[in-house]
């Protein structure tokens, strides 16, 4: 899930744990079409992700260039993402409270 503009983009779910091909398929089929639909353009924004070792695939750091060029923070990118800094992600401030609150609408009954 991510932020874009005044707008969320997601959530995308996935089967499994994520790894370099499943991550590659979500950015190609998923995010980056999400984000050009949300009236953006990849060259007019920042794309930012963490230092998941998915987020790190060769094939990803290739895809991210090529659609985002010098405009992607993240482990491997043209600006590095800083070592435990949550002062830089959105998701940490807004998005995982947000999440929540929704999830627990109605409250699980047994768990």
């Amino acid at each position: 899930m991510g932020i874009g503009g005044n707008r969320l983009i997601g959530p995308f779910f996935i089967d499994g744990n994520l790894n370099g091909d499943k991550y590659l398929d979500l950015l190609n089929n998923y995010i980056i079409p999400a984000i050009q639909n949300n009236g953006q353009l990849p060259h007019n924004l920042w794309f930012q992700q963490d230092g998941a070792p998915p987020h790190y695939d060769r094939r990803v750091r290739g895809l991210l260039d090529a659609t985002f060029h010098n405009r992607w923070i993240g482990r491997g990118g043209f600006i590095e993402w800083p070592a435990r800094s949550p002062d830089l992600s959105p998701l940490d401030f807004f998005l995982w409270g947000y999440l929540k609150s929704r999830v627990y609408v109605c409250r699980p009954t047994n768990l």
